[in-house]
């Protein structure tokens, strides 16, 4: 890679990186964030990311592939939330393998087996963040907005490590709203407007473990986040940003 290229995504904002390079950049930056892991934790990383590519293959984020998001996801998680821990970026990147894939991941199995399958692979731990932060099957005779609420404030509630994983791609999913046209920006804010008290609290816990400056990232990330949603909405943004 040219060597003023690489120090230019180096320092560019994620969805920058994206719009100039696309995924090619993002797994630029990648390879930059991962290179001075261990050559155990860089050879799971790059499964990881292999694992991901292929499940993602097929689906689209509105105008780029969808791998590009769980990329940012754990490029985010590694490079400004300043978190050194392979398994957690590996969540990153499979945070939604399970959700949305898990025919391809155990056919047949249904996400239990799916689940197994990732913690065969990439170990327990792993495993454990992704389940926490897959969206359950809802009822559908209840406000599957009022669900998610509910089940992100209790899955998180038992697993601080998964609330970084969510911290960032809630982040991606609001700076996403920027790019994301038609009726599904409504519906997205909608989604996704009464979560932000709720990531607010769990960033402001001791035993969130992250360092004050990555809470405080995460917050001024949630209040634009906010503003964003209620913008969209017509509406007032609750009261307790920071």
């Amino acid at each position: 890679m040219d060597t003023g290229r690489a120090g230019l995504i180096a320092t560019m904002p994620l969805h920058a990186i994206t719009t100039t390079y696309g995924e090619e950049g993002l797994r630029e930056r990648f390879a930059t964030e991962i290179g001075s892991f261990p050559g155990a934790d860089r050879r799971r990383l790059a499964d990881a990311l292999a694992l991901a590519a292929r499940l993602h293959a097929g689906d689209r984020r509105e105008r780029e592939p969808y791998l590009n998001h769980p990329l940012r996801v754990a490029i985010r998680i590694l490079s400004h939330y300043g978190v050194r821990d392979a398994d957690v970026a590996i969540a990153g990147l499979l945070h939604d393998t399970v959700e949305d894939h898990s025919a391809e991941l155990a056919p047949g199995g249904g996400r239990p087996a799916a689940l197994a399958a990732l913690a065969g692979r990439f170990g327990p731990r792993v495993a454990g963040l992704v389940g926490a932060v897959t969206n359950p099957d809802y009822d559908p005779d209840r406000d599957r907005n009022e669900q998610y609420r509910e089940h992100i404030a209790e899955s998180l509630e038992r697993s601080p490590w998964a609330r970084v994983v969510k911290f960032s791609d809630f982040a991606d999913n609001g700076a996403g709203l920027i790019h994301t046209s038609g009726p599904r920006v409504d519906r997205l804010a909608a989604k996704y407007a009464p979560v932000v008290p709720v990531l607010r609290d769990l960033i402001s816990r001791p035993d969130t473990p992250l360092s004050e400056a990555a809470k405080q990232r995460v917050r001024a990330q949630l209040d634009r986040a906010g503003e964003r949603f209620a913008a969209t909405l017509g509406r007032p943004e609750p009261s307790g940003g920071s």
